[in-house]
């Protein structure tokens, strides 16, 4: 597996003929309408949460029209990129239940390439992929503690896209392994620049959610400040925006571990400093990354991913 995957990474012509591919397909193609295919009225049941003061849609279950979305995007087809970080025992524990639920459920009938860093090629597992889906497997370096994979993950993101996963996608995902598709997660949810609403704090006024406040770090958000307060564990976009957003959280990482500063949600921190900055232009609802430890409100419909249970004993000591 790790062979093939290092064969298959930069095959020239393929490289040129998804350059051109991708200049052509996002450039030219008509503009999918946003009364098109979303649904923006507001009822009770989602508190009025379906647009943002900056007119970006919030993504929920009853939301969009399905057809339409397909029936574009079989017109103009993409191919969708889906980054997961598998460290130490994270490895060995989540990461082939994560990729049986992202072959089934992750972006059916698309273009998919699973992206996957790793510490330890002799762990990976062997999944039997769909059509139309490729498996990338690339080495990562060992880290002494989470929070330093937490910190270097915004860096080695940036860095693959900028090398080879900008030209061989339009679109890109990065989600945390330790989750489970659990429902169909699609074409709803590609967008320019793409945030997830936090299962804990959607529903809480910005003075209550833990954004940073420690002045000294770049991730510093001051009090009565921000909109909505984002999860980590899914982000994504086209890949220029995903470029950016982790190239800027990286040297902002890095700028505070210069001044001997950690964030305390490390890179969650950072990427909540950034959509305040840059607004996200589509916002996913709880129901695409959903705790089931917390009790579902009427609200909350369909869950398309939710956390997976953390054996904490087993993994306390999984770097």
């Amino acid at each position: 597996m790790s062979l093939y995957a290092q064969y298959s990474e930069y095959p020239f012509s393929i490289k040129k003929l998804q350059m051109t591919y991708q200049c052509w397909s996002l450039k030219d193609q008509p503009e999918l309408r946003l009364s098109d295919w979303f649904n923006a009225t507001t009822d009770s049941t989602h508190m009025d949460m379906r647009v943002t003061n900056w007119s970006a849609p919030i993504v929920w279950t009853d939301t969009y029209n399905e057809s339409v979305l397909a029936d574009y995007y079989t017109k103009y087809p993409v191919t969708v990129g889906l980054i997961v970080f598998a460290v130490g025992r994270y490895l060995l524990y989540y990461l082939g239940r994560f990729l049986e639920s992202a072959n089934r459920f992750f972006m059916v009938n698309q273009k998919v390439i699973f992206y996957i860093m790793l510490d330890d090629f002799s762990h990976m597992p062997w999944i039997d992929l769909d059509r139309h889906r490729t498996l990338k497997i690339f080495k990562i370096k060992q880290a002494r503690r989470w929070q330093d994979v937490s910190m270097i993950r915004m860096k080695v993101i940036s860095e693959h896209i900028e090398e080879h996963i900008r030209r061989e996608v339009d679109y890109v995902f990065c989600m945390d392994v330790d989750q489970l598709f659990k429902a169909e997660y699609g074409l709803e949810t590609l967008g320019d620049s793409v945030a997830q609403l936090h299962t804990y704090w959607y529903k809480e006024s910005p003075g209550k959610v833990p954004y940073e406040r420690n002045e000294s770090s770049e991730a510093y958000i001051a009090a009565g400040e921000g909109d909505f307060y984002y999860h980590a564990a899914v982000f994504g976009g086209t890949a220029t925006q995903v470029l950016r957003i982790t190239k800027e959280c990286a040297k902002a990482i890095m700028k505070d571990k210069k001044n001997n500063v950690e964030a305390v949600w490390h890179d969650e921190s950072h990427l909540n400093k950034y959509f305040f900055l840059h607004r996200p232009s589509k916002i996913l609802s709880p129901e695409y990354c959903w705790d089931l430890s917390q009790n579902k409100t009427p609200d909350i419909k369909t869950v398309k991913l939710v956390w997976n249970f953390k054996n904490y004993e087993l993994l306390r000591n999984h770097l």
